[in-house]
């Protein structure tokens, strides 16, 4: 790769990512939190950093530093400047086989539109205090009125790392049994969560995915976190969010609207991801040189 070329892309991730995260830096330097937006930082663990360093990706070699050599262990220098190495693939390899399967798996599946992402509720079923997740905003319904909304709309939520904060009340409502060795049979492209975990999945290739492609899947996690706490039991009014009342058929009717295309656009993104990942499974277990081939 030119050395311009991959200087206009770093360029261009960076003011990419910026926005994203100056905003959680300037609240972390003072305490305070964000349901929404510190909820990607929060829940999947990967620091800002990795989400703002640009990588080009397997197969590319570009101008790199010494500075930033010693910094990423993966990177290989050789005389055309620098790359990732396969020694730091085949590390990854079982995370990049596991986020596979669970990928074509859903990608092969049809989605469903039925749950009315009711997972945050299940998350405060009569539940204690402490089972309130975002105490510092106040939940816009009574206890009764959740318990109601719940046990009249049911629950038939698919996804696991949702389903395991249900209170114990809300768990066996649930319509699956959810466990982790399960997980791929029950993964489906309807699911708001489902398209936020493509930036997990993203994030477990590290270095050797294209940095553009985990900025999208990042920033269609965050369109989905929107949805996910607009349809919350959370009001979160005073951050300018407004509520989809799933107690009602037309809070219900958008929620569903919104959630399909969310659907339709995580379904592009994720047979992006399956697709490098499942060159990236090949590069890792198959003999290969340390440059390997480029990424679609």
């Amino acid at each position: 790769m030119e050395v311009e070329q991959a200087r206009s892309r770093e360029q261009a991730h960076t003011l990419r990512t910026l926005p994203w995260v100056q905003h959680r830096l300037a609240r972390r330097s003072i305490g305070e939190k964000h349901p929404v937006d510190d909820f990607l930082f929060d829940y999947y663990p990967y620091s800002i950093a990795k989400l703002t360093t640009w990588h080009a990706g397997w197969g590319e070699v570009v101008d790199r530093d010494d500075e930033f050599l010693t910094r990423h262990r993966d990177y290989l220098r050789l005389d055309s400047g620098a790359t990732v190495g396969l020694e730091g693939l085949r590390r990854r390899v079982g995370r990049l086989q596991q986020a596979e399967v669970l990928l074509r798996n859903t990608v092969e599946r049809a989605p469903q539109f039925n749950c009315f992402g009711m997972h945050e509720w299940a998350m405060v079923f009569r539940g204690q205090a402490s089972d309130i997740r975002h105490a510092e905003y106040p939940l816009r319904l009574e206890p009764w009125e959740i318990e109601r909304a719940v046990t009249d709309l049911g629950l038939r939520c698919t996804h696991l790392d949702a389903f395991r904060f249900f209170t114990a009340d809300a768990m066996p409502l649930n319509e699956h049994r959810l466990t982790r060795a399960t997980q791929p049979d029950f993964e489906q492209p309807g699911c708001v969560h489902a398209a936020m975990d493509l930036y997990k999945y993203a994030m477990w290739a590290g270095p050797y995915l294209p940095s553009e492609l985990a900025a999208d899947c990042f920033e269609l996690a965050r369109t989905a976190r929107v949805l996910d706490m607009q349809a919350s039991p959370y009001d979160l009014r005073s951050l300018g969010f407004e509520s989809l009342p799933m107690e009602t058929p037309e809070g219900r009717a958008e929620y569903v609207a919104r959630q399909r295309q969310l659907s339709t656009a995580a379904q592009v993104l994720r047979k992006r991801l399956l697709e490098s990942l499942e060159l990236l499974v090949a590069a890792a277990t198959q003999p290969a040189s340390d440059c390997g081939v480029p990424l679609p």
